[in-house]
């Protein structure tokens, strides 16, 4: 499928490497000027350099911390006081593994404004441009675990499965300015933030690494884990024109495999 985004601008944030960054690079292949977000300024101009400009696009970065949320709200007002966007991706760092037992009310409070109130806000100020324009696509980079909570991920379950009621919500609201809102569950894929989950399940566990991986591969369909182009693949296809009908929907995909709609 020939997907073009070519005058779109788009917003990315966790963008300066796994899932983020794969998206960003995906979606400015297919002719969109990407706006990158996150904590490492010199991984992220690296980056901007290396994207692609030969359909007209001008690339740039933000550096924001998402764990502070004051320093985060203040910063992405300034640039939506001067920019607008067509398609945001709202994704940040995970939250600190561990089970409910490990955790207390602070760490949820923590977790709510990391995974939640950062991403309504962000899409507060997105919003306005989309509904004047009547065009707009919002993708939430969420996880399975809200379909089947993993026991060691009690906060990114809890606040995840809040983020994804609450696009659906959102998705009915803003349909009719050809809005769409779309939440993509992710499964497995070859991410750093993978290698630091099974660490630390290989810690609770008592064994190898390389064992947590072996049976995290098993349980895929496809017997190995994504490779984040493929879910950039995806969230290209949920930004463009071609997915005007999709929307509210939680997209379970998982090792590369899409699961169902």
């Amino acid at each position: 499928m020939n997907i073009s985004l070519e005058n779109k601008k788009a917003l990315v944030g966790g963008s300066s490497g796994g899932i983020g960054k794969a998206i960003a690079q995906q979606l400015a292949e297919s002719g969109a000027s990407v706006t990158l977000m996150a904590r490492s300024e010199n991984k992220l101009a690296q980056i901007v350099s290396e994207l692609p400009t030969d359909q007209g696009q001008s690339h740039q970065f933000l550096k924001v911390d998402f764990s502070d949320l004051e320093g985060y709200k203040k910063t992405i007002s300034q640039y939506f006081a001067n920019n607008s966007v067509d398609i945001l991706v709202n994704n940040t760092q995970g939250p600190a593994a561990g089970n409910t037992l490990e955790k207390n009310t602070d760490d949820y409070q923590q977790a709510f404004d990391l995974l939640f109130k950062s991403v309504v806000f962000t899409t507060e100020l997105a919003l306005e441009q989309m509904k004047k324009t009547k065009w707009g696509r919002i993708i939430n980079v969420a996880s399975v675990s809200v379909k089947e909570p993993l026991s060691y991920l009690a906060l990114s379950n809890t606040i995840r499965a809040a983020v994804v009621t609450w696009a659906k919500s959102l998705a009915s609201d803003v349909g009719p300015y050809n809005i769409t809102v779309n939440s993509v569950l992710t499964g497995y894929f070859d991410t750093e933030r993978i290698a630091q989950l099974n660490a630390k399940k290989a810690e609770q566990l008592g064994i190898d690494q390389s064992e947590v991986r072996a049976d995290m591969e098993e349980k895929v369909p496809v017997k190995r884990i994504g490779n984040p182009k493929e879910y950039g693949y995806l969230a290209t296809f949920l930004a463009s024109d071609n997915a005007a009908y999709i929307t509210g929907t939680q997209i379970p995909i998982d090792g590369g495999l899409l699961k169902s709609l």
